[in-house]
């Protein structure tokens, strides 16, 4: 199995594993243990990262939480190091 059939068949098993959560065929602690197992973990990024990239794409501190479902404050203190942008979207 190439790398690419191997994510095409664990989307496969966890979109089955989510239609079973729904049906209430399995619980929906399982459910979660698939997700920690399927899903791309969040890495962090530094505050300079997270400035770099609001600016690469040209917007406001604002606009850039509007984006993201943040508060504009929670963005400055992203990019100011006072809080840690992978632990507070999590």
């Amino acid at each position: 199995m190439t790398r690419q059939d191997k994510n095409k068949a664990l989307a496969a098993t966890y979109e089955a594993v989510l239609g079973l959560a729904e049906a209430g065929q399995i619980s929906k602690r399982t459910a979660r243990a698939f997700d920690e197992i399927c899903l791309t973990p969040v890495e962090g990024m530094s505050p300079e990262d997270i400035r770099a990239l609001r600016l690469r794409e040209n917007a406001s501190q604002a606009v850039f939480a509007r984006y993201l479902n943040v508060t504009p404050g929670l963005v400055s203190q992203w990019e100011c190091g006072k809080k840690a942008a992978a632990q507070s979207i999590a």
